[in-house]
């Protein structure tokens, strides 16, 4: 009886979050799984320790131009890649195959970050390309599969709850991480060097640890007769006939390929506000604790919030509760002007973390929504290229904000542009019609 009423409180707490299926649960675990790549190794951790050590003798301007050159060369390369892969993934059934390709090669190339030693700046600049190309590839087959796993009435739900699931997991590592590195002799190391490259080993372990109950849970989806029939004219034929067919029929996908435009824009701008907090940051005078200290609020924060924007896109609908989140990030970037104490920096670090994983969440929902399922990872293909290219324009105008005026005060308050043009784009967006013309795709 007692393990019958606990069962039925584990059914109870994961209908609450929107995971009462087990497929669901598995499928947003990944979240989880990937989340301690972004904590330690793109946003904390990997990027001091190349700085630091790897690139040790390095002029500071250089280390850091070779290492934003190798995050741009590697997401180039995911952009450019990306559609071929997906249509490949789409005709031949392969989303869950191709997801755990790209998962190995990210995989690998963190755990190798591990034999990384002072000067190896260019195994290390390798390294993180691979890494994120191999993460950046695993998203596109993984989202592609949320439609074929969830309704259009749970996306929201499943999405923001993934979403909070990858804060948590990646907050909770990347606190390990730091308690490693700061006090090592806690643990036995010898110093904060050896911690770092324990971190790394230890991110590659919860990425696969945590990613098995997708590949053993999540079901590959069908592939349909007319995709199926591709294969004989070969692999690489077959995805660009594949893409080039996807290409044509994209002004029948009218309304998913307006929110492609609004998410690239406003998007721009919340990854704009994400790169260039820490440089504002520093230039208030807050130490590096601090900075990494606001990066765990985020983390922490957005675990409750993007459940609260997975239950009000339930109530007005994901369209509305995205503008929402663009309002809060417009007050943002007003408060981010005039602010003029460090202890102001952590309430805006804050209010980041009650908007950006919902923004994010229903963003990647609310497109899924209006893609045919049988196209799903083409179309997510597309979505994650627009992803790697917002990103490009925001930096820009911020940095050319900065050389007119000489202050980045004043660059916190260009960023309000992306908002309102991303804004007006997806008011344009009639959701709507657009999930009417994809189910009528998949009927047909």
């Amino acid at each position: 009886m007692a393990d019958a009423a606990e069962g039925r409180g584990r059914r109870g707490v994961f209908a609450l979050l929107g995971l009462d299926r087990p497929e669901l649960r598995a499928w947003a675990m990944y979240d989880w799984a990937n989340s301690a790549f972004q904590t330690t190794i793109i946003a904390s951790v990997f990027p001091v320790y190349y700085s630091t050590v790897a690139a040790a003798g390095l002029p500071g301007a250089t280390a850091s131009a070779r290492f934003a050159t190798a995050t741009t060369v590697g997401l180039a390369l995911v952009a450019l890649l990306s559609p071929i892969l997906g249509a490949y993934a789409d005709y031949a059934g392969t989303r869950k195959r191709m997801l755990g390709l790209s998962m190995v090669l990210g995989v690998s190339a963190t755990a190798a970050m591990f034999w990384i030693e002072r000067g190896d700046y260019r195994l290390a600049e390798v390294l993180f390309l691979l890494a994120n190309i191999g993460i950046s590839a695993s998203f596109v087959f993984y989202d592609s599969l949320l439609p074929h796993i969830a309704s259009d009435d749970e996306l929201d739900r499943v999405s923001t709850a993934a979403y909070a699931l990858g804060y948590f997991g990646g907050g909770l590592l990347l606190v390990a991480n730091l308690a490693w590195i700061l006090k090592p002799e806690w643990f036995g190391l010898s110093d904060g060097g050896s911690a770092s490259r324990l971190s790394f080993l230890s991110v590659a372990i919860w990425w696969v640890a945590f990613a098995i109950p997708l590949f053993r849970t999540v079901p590959e989806p069908p592939v349909r007769p007319e995709a199926a029939a591709l294969a004989a004219s070969g692999p690489v034929r077959a995805s660009l006939a594949q893409l080039k067919n996807t290409f044509s029929e994209l002004r029948l996908y009218r309304h998913a390929a307006l929110m492609l435009l609004a998410f690239l824009v406003y998007n721009d701008g919340i990854g704009t506000i994400i790169r260039m907090a820490s440089l504002y940051g520093a230039e208030l005078g807050l130490p590096s604790s601090a900075l990494i200290g606001a990066i765990l609020m985020v983390q922490f924060v957005g675990v409750p919030f993007a459940f609260l924007f997975g239950k009000l896109a339930g109530r007005i609908g994901a369209k509305k509760s995205i503008f929402l989140s663009l309002v809060i990030y417009t007050g943002i970037s007003v408060l981010g002007y005039q602010m003029t104490e460090a202890w102001e920096f952590f309430v805006l670090a804050f209010l980041v973390g009650t908007v950006q994983g919902g923004s994010q969440a229903l963003s990647r929902s609310l497109f899924a929504m209006m893609v045919p399922r049988h196209k799903s990872s083409e179309f997510f293909a597309f979505f994650a290229v627009f992803e790697k290219f917002a990103g490009i324009f925001g930096p820009a105008i911020f940095a050319l904000t900065i050389h007119l005026t000489g202050s980045s005060r004043h660059a916190i308050l260009s960023v309000i542009g992306f908002f309102i043009v991303g804004g007006i784009l997806l008011a344009m967006v009639d959701v709507d019609a657009g999930r009417r013309v994809a189910r009528e795709a998949e009927a047909g």
